[in-house]
C-alpha cells in the first residue's frame, strides 16, 4: 500500500486486503478501523472522502494486517464499548460481550437499594467491566474484585483508574474465593464455563483460554462457587453461564434448604445465567 491517500481510497484497498482474506463485512471493517485510527465518527469519513490523510499510516497497516488473521477488532484498537461506556481491553482479559450486561441488570434487579452499604466480590474480574458498572451504581458499596491472571488485573486496573474508582474496588490476584476473607454481601460473577476441548471459532483463539474453558464438563468452576455460596451463606449470587447448563445448575442444588434459584434469558433467548439466593 502507499505512504499517502485520500480517505476514499484507502479505504477501497484496505476492504480489497480484507476481503482477500475472507473477512466478513469487508468494507465495513475498514470503515470502523480507519474511524478507530483516526478517532473520528461516521460523519466525519462519509464528509470527507477526498480529504488527504495526513497521519502517518504504518501503525494503520499493521491493524490492518492484524485484522485480516481474524484477530479480534477490540484487541486491534485497545477499545471495547459496553453498556454504553469505552473501555481500554487487551488480550490479557477476554473481550466483553453485550449479554454481560444483562448479568448487572440481575444484580440490580435483586438488590435495588442503590445506596446499600454492602460488599460486593466479584470472581473472575477480567478486563473490569462489571465491578466497575455496578460501583458506578452503588456509590457506597465496597467492591474486591479476584482474578486468577495479572494479565487480566492489569487491564482492570487500567478500567478502573480511567474511571476514578481506585479507592472503591480493590483488586486481587487469587483462585475464586481464595483471597478473599471479608463476609460477602452479593457475589458476582461470569466465570469460564464452556466444556474443554470444544472447537471454537479462530478469532476466539486469540483471547485467554482460562477465561473461556471451565473444565472437563464446563461448569466446574460455577459449581466450586455454588459450594462458596452456600458454606458461607453469602445471600445473593448472581452469575453468567452456559446455555445448556441451566438443568445441571439445577440439579446441583436441588434439595438445598434456604434457597431459591431464578434463571434469566440472554437477547436470543437462550438461558444465559441465574442468582441464587440464600436465605439467612
Amino acid at each position: 500500500m502507499r505512504s499517502r491517500y485520500i480517505v476514499k481510497d484507502l479505504l477501497r484497498d484496505v476492504t480489497a486486503t480484507l476481503d482477500a482474506a475472507k473477512i466478513p463485512r469487508a468494507s465495513r471493517e475498514a470503515q470502523l478501523l480507519l474511524m478507530a485510527y483516526l478517532n473520528r465518527d461516521e460523519l466525519w469519513l462519509i464528509t470527507n472522502q477526498t480529504t488527504e490523510i495526513q497521519k502517518p499510516l504504518e501503525e494503520f497497516f499493521s491493524w490492518v494486517e492484524r485484522r485480516s488473521f481474524n484477530e479480534p477488532f477490540e484487541y486491534i484498537t485497545n477499545r471495547v464499548n459496553f453498556y454504553s461506556e469505552e473501555f481500554y481491553i487487551d488480550s490479557g482479559a477476554l473481550i466483553p460481550r453485550p449479554e454481560t450486561e444483562l448479568l448487572i441488570d440481575e444484580v440490580k434487579k435483586h438488590q435495588p437499594d442503590l445506596e446499600s452499604k454492602i460488599t460486593f466480590v466479584e470472581v473472575g474480574v477480567g478486563s473490569g467491566i462489571i465491578s466497575i458498572m455496578l460501583a458506578k451504581s452503588y456509590k457506597n458499596a465496597k467492591f474486591i474484585a479476584v482474578d486468577i491472571s495479572q494479565k487480566a488485573l492489569d487491564v482492570a486496573k487500567k478500567n478502573i483508574e480511567k474511571f476514578g474508582l481506585q479507592d472503591r474496588i480493590e483488586l486481587r490476584l487469587g483462585s475464586l474465593l481464595e483471597p478473599v476473607d471479608e463476609k460477602i454481601d452479593y457475589l458476582v460473577s461470569n466465570p469460564p464455563y464452556i466444556e474443554d476441548g470444544i472447537e471454537l471459532e479462530s478469532n476466539l483463539s486469540y483471547e485467554p483460554q482460562n477465561a473461556l474453558f471451565g473444565g472437563k464438563v464446563g461448569d466446574e468452576i460455577i459449581k466450586e462457587l455454588l459450594d462458596e455460596v452456600l458454606r458461607q451463606n453469602i445471600k445473593f449470587f448472581s452469575c453468567e453461564m452456559g446455555y445448556d447448563q441451566k438443568d445441571k445448575i439445577q440439579n446441583y442444588i436441588r434439595n438445598k434448604n434456604n434457597t431459591s434459584l431464578e434463571f434469566y434469558k440472554d437477547y436470543s433467548g437462550f438461558d444465559r445465567g441465574f442468582t441464587l439466593k440464600v436465605e439467612n
